[in-house]
């Protein structure tokens, strides 16, 4: 096999891409494997989420450009990162890419020298860094590589890398007892060894691992005990931060008596922080103290836990355990729902049960009737949420003893609303009433793409244009996704609103979601947006205006 001496800088962009691809494929085995610090069932989709900020920032890059693509992925893993093991993962690329960025030849000298850089800047953002995690996993990996440094091949380098890794990801349950407990390595750790398996791929085009069955992963939420999380700290707080190098010293020590799982990461005046406490309000205040705190995300880590598991069980068929089992009600609820995370929003919003199904996969009655009689309640209200639907849930009613009425939703954004109405305590009747009102009430919107050629009002529509749509059919036509999303805002959208819902889906790109935040924030100023992930498909985004 031919000697690689030296890495270009289009094969680290090809690899990045194929690593991306590789989480895209492997992010569902990962977020079984998430145990710690807290088993909420998300390092492979934060993983995969982060690199894709890193690839939206190569967009129009040079592929030969090393200072531009290293500042690329510098810039594009910070702003990006998600979750705990996002941020760590974003600070390894900025470590790699830095080195990178100060040579002009990558030889297997320089790269080894970009691992051990890229466990050190990894070490250095995690305040208390715990042995059996991501980190422990990057520096065996950085240390292996040492082994071949010598050797003037790039390959070698990786391929001791990836050795060494692999041994220390199947140590890490001897290094950190809660993963031992549930029967799984370090997910962030199994996450990193696929950048390594990319650069193997682009450079001797050798396969890329391939995903576990997620039935034969074990389930980590399932078998980690309660106790080893850390401190049982309740919430999630991420924000990015403006603020002057300096003055971050002191913030980490502020930080440092709020929580912990404490992740800053950045430089030259943009920070991504990172962390698990119960005092939300001090983590935000500090960082007003010294500087801009913005894209501020507080997420419940309990209510998380508890959902992921709920969730994935109801989605798949499975038997809810009796401990999370909705407890019983005079009136339940029956959604339907397209993905995971609209799931998680319906059920946080007191759906008890929920029907996999939407737009190309409508469920049947049998599939409905099962999940009413399922419900913990003897009366329930249905959301069938696609017009599609609405006709087979109210063949529900003449099946079951119970008393079922149904919400005739045509929508995601108006299932959502209607359950502001929803009451436990009141008959279906009188629920059904009610939600339907505020079901009616809130103005619609969705974006997909045109299957077909087809006349409009909006004007003609070619197969592969984007299209937004709202109750009346379709009212905007664009050749990108932001295009025609946003050309639909400004029309269901008006300054005297107060809240817009974007429910986001799997083929939105996070710059696609920037953008509609940017478009609000300069056209409606005085409307609300909260943007939740629902990882639907078909739709890249739902807009729901109240």
């Amino acid at each position: 096999m031919e000697t690689i001496s030296f890495l270009s800088t289009s094969k680290i962009v090809e690899a990045l891409s194929a690593f991306h691809e590789a989480l895209e494929a492997h992010k569902e085995p990962i977020n079984r494997l998430n145990v710690y610090p807290v088993p909420d069932g998300d390092t492979g989709t934060n993983m995969y989420l982060t690199v894709g900020s890193v690839i939206e920032e190569l967009e129009g890059v040079e592929s030969e450009d090393r200072q531009a693509v290293c500042e690329a992925i510098s810039h594009g893993s910070l702003m990006g990162a998600r979750g705990n093991s996002g941020v760590i993962l974003s600070q390894v690329l900025r470590g790699m890419s830095d080195c990178f960025s100060r040579s002009e030849n990558i030889d297997s000298e320089l790269l080894t020298e970009a691992l051990t850089e890229s466990s050190i800047s990894a070490d250095g953002a995690v305040m208390k860094p715990v042995e059996g995690t991501i980190l422990t996993v990057v520096r065996e990996s950085a240390r292996s590589a040492m082994k071949a440094k010598q050797s003037g091949s790039i390959t070698a380098v990786i391929e001791e890398a990836l050795a060494g890794g692999e041994i220390a990801l199947e140590k890490t349950p001897e290094q950190l007892e809660v993963l031992r407990e549930a029967g799984v390595v370090d997910a962030g750790g199994a996450g990193f060894l696929l950048l390594l398996n990319a650069f193997l791929h682009v450079l001797d085009g050798r396969d890329l691992p391939s995903p576990q069955d997620v039935s034969q992963v074990a389930n980590a939420t399932d078998n980690s005990p309660g106790e080893a999380q850390i401190a049982d700290l309740r919430y999630e707080v991420m924000y990015l931060l403006n603020a002057p190098d300096e003055a971050m010293d002191e913030f980490k020590r502020v930080w440092a008596g709020l929580g912990d799982s404490i992740v800053v990461v950045g430089g030259d005046g943009l920070w991504n922080c990172h962390i698990h406490t119960d005092d939300i309000g001090p983590t935000i205040e500090a960082a007003i103290e010294i500087g801009r705190p913005h894209r501020i995300r507080v997420t419940d880590l309990a209510e998380e836990v508890m959902e992921e598991k709920w969730v994935r069980e109801a989605t798949e068929g499975g038997k809810v355990d009796e401990a999370i089992a909705p407890t019983p009600v005079p009136c339940a609820v029956v959604a339907v729902s397209p993905a995971a995370g609209i799931s998680r929003i319906f059920h946080s919003m007191g759906v008890q049960e929920l029907v996999l199904g939407g737009q190309s996969m409508n469920p049947s009655t049998a599939e409905l009737l099962a999940a009413v009689e399922h419900a913990p309640a003897e009366e329930v209200v249905i959301l069938p949420n696609n017009s599609n639907i609405v006709a087979v849930a109210r063949a529900v009613d003449s099946e079951t003893r119970k008393s079922v009425a149904v919400v005739p939703t045509n929508s995601i954004p108006e299932g959502l609303a209607c359950l502001f109405g929803y009451d436990p305590q009141a008959d279906s009747a009188t629920n059904a009433k009610a939600m339907a009102e505020l079901s009616d009430g809130v103005t619609i919107g969705e974006v997909t793409q045109a299957i077909r050629d087809s006349a409009s009002v909006a004007g003609a529509v070619s197969e592969g244009d984007w299209i937004g749509l709202d109750r009346e059919g379709i009212r905007s036509i664009g050749s990108s996704l932001l295009e025609a999303a946003t050309s639909l805002l400004a029309q269901i959208v008006a300054p005297g609103d107060e809240l817009l819902s974007v429910i986001v889906g799997e083929e939105a790109s996070e710059a696609d979601t920037r953008g509609i935040s940017e478009w609000v924030s300069e056209n409606r100023p005085s409307v609300e947006i909260e943007i939740h992930s629902g990882g639907q498909s078909h739709y890249p985004f739902f807009f729901g205006v109240e």
